[in-house]
C-alpha cells in the first residue's frame, strides 16, 4: 500500500484522523456503493460526472418489448466493457483489512464484482452481479459468459463501440434501433433476465439477511462511495445507529445519512479506504 496522505485538504485529513480514532480496534463492517468503483472506470449513478440517464425499471424490462430489445443490445455492449475492468486499490483495501481481520464482510450495492476478485471472500450483493442471467418462467439460471457467445452468434452484425459509456450496472445507451435476436431461455423459451435488481425491484429478503449479519457481527460501520439514496444502504445505517455503533461515511458530496454519521468524510473512496488499511492493522 502507498502511504500517502489520504488528501492534502487539512479538514478532510482531521476528519480522516478522526475515523481512524473511532474504528481503531473495532471490528468493521462495510457498505460500498459506486463511488468505490469509478476508479475502476465504472462511473457513478449519482456522483459528479454520472451520465445523465434513467437506469431500466423493472416494469419497462418485463412488459415493454422494445425496452427489453434495447436494454439487451446495450446490457450486453456494456457488458463486455464492464468484465474488462479491473478492482482498484480501494477494493484491494478492503480485502487487505479482511484478511487482517478488522472488516467483518462487505454489503456492496454494485454488481460488478470487483470486491471478489479483489480477494475479498465475505461480499452479500444486495443488487444481484452481471455474472448471471435467469429465466423468469422457470427460474433456470445460466452464465452470463454463455449467453454472451449465444447473442454474438444470433447478432454476429454486434461490436463493442470504442468509448462505449458504460453504466453502473454494466449497461450502456444504444444510440439507433438495431435488428436484435434477444435470447430467450433454451430450457421453457421463456423471458431471460440478467440477475441484478431493477429499480422498482425489491431485494430479495435473504440477501438483506445476510447484510444485517455482517453489520450485526461487527463493532463499526463504514460507508464507501454510496449516496445512500437507495433504501438498502441506509437500512444498514439504521441498524447500526440502533446498537450505538459508529458509523463512518466516505463518499464524494452529500449523503441521506450525513446528519447521522459519526463521522463524515467528503472525499474519495480509494485513497481513504487505502489509508484505513495502512493504520488500522497496527492500531488494534
Amino acid at each position: 500500500m502507498s502511504n500517502t496522505r489520504a488528501s492534502s485538504d487539512p479538514d478532510v485529513s482531521a476528519e480522516v484522523d478522526r475515523a481512524l480514532d473511532e474504528l481503531a480496534g473495532r471490528r468493521i463492517s462495510v457498505v460500498t456503493g459506486a463511488g468505490v468503483s469509478t476508479d475502476s472506470g465504472i462511473p457513478d449513478y449519482r456522483g459528479e460526472g454520472a451520465p445523465k440517464r434513467s437506469p431500466m425499471t423493472a416494469q419497462m424490462f418485463l412488459s415493454d418489448e422494445e425496452s427489453r430489445r434495447r436494454y439487451w443490445v446495450g446490457s450486453h455492449l456494456g457488458w463486455r466493457a464492464f468484465t474488462a475492468a479491473e478492482p482498484n486499490r480501494g477494493h484491494e483495501a478492503l480485502a487487505s483489512l479482511e484478511r487482517a481481520g478488522v472488516v467483518t464482510g462487505i454489503a456492496t450495492q454494485n454488481v460488478d464484482g470487483l470486491h471478489l476478485r479483489a480477494g475479498s471472500s465475505r461480499v452479500v450483493e444486495l443488487h444481484g452481479t452481471m455474472r448471471r442471467v435467469f429465466c423468469t418462467v422457470c427460474f433456470q439460471v445460466f452464465d452470463r459468459r454463455d449467453i454472451g457467445e449465444r447473442i454474438e452468434r444470433e447478432n454476429p452484425w454486434i461490436s463493442i463501440p470504442e468509448n462505449v459509456p458504460l453504466g453502473p450496472d454494466g449497461d450502456v445507451a444504444p444510440d439507433a434501433d438495431l435488428d436484435f435476436v434477444v435470447p430467450d431461455c433454451t430450457v421453457c423459451g421463456g423471458l431471460l433476465k440478467p440477475d441484478v435488481v431493477f429499480f422498482g425491484e425489491f431485494i430479495p429478503a435473504e440477501k438483506f439477511r445476510e447484510a444485517e449479519q455482517i453489520v450485526r457481527a461487527s463493532d463499526a460501520l463504514v460507508v464507501a462511495g454510496s449516496s445512500l439514496v437507495v433504501n438498502s444502504g441506509i437500512r444498514l445505517v439504521e441498524r447500526a445507529r440502533r446498537r450505538r455503533l459508529p458509523v463512518i461515511i466516505v463518499n464524494r458530496g452529500a449523503t441521506k445519512a450525513d446528519a447521522r454519521a459519526t463521522v463524515k468524510i467528503n472525499g474519495g473512496a480509494t485513497q481513504i479506504l487505502s489509508r484505513f488499511a495502512e493504520e488500522l492493522p497496527t492500531r488494534g
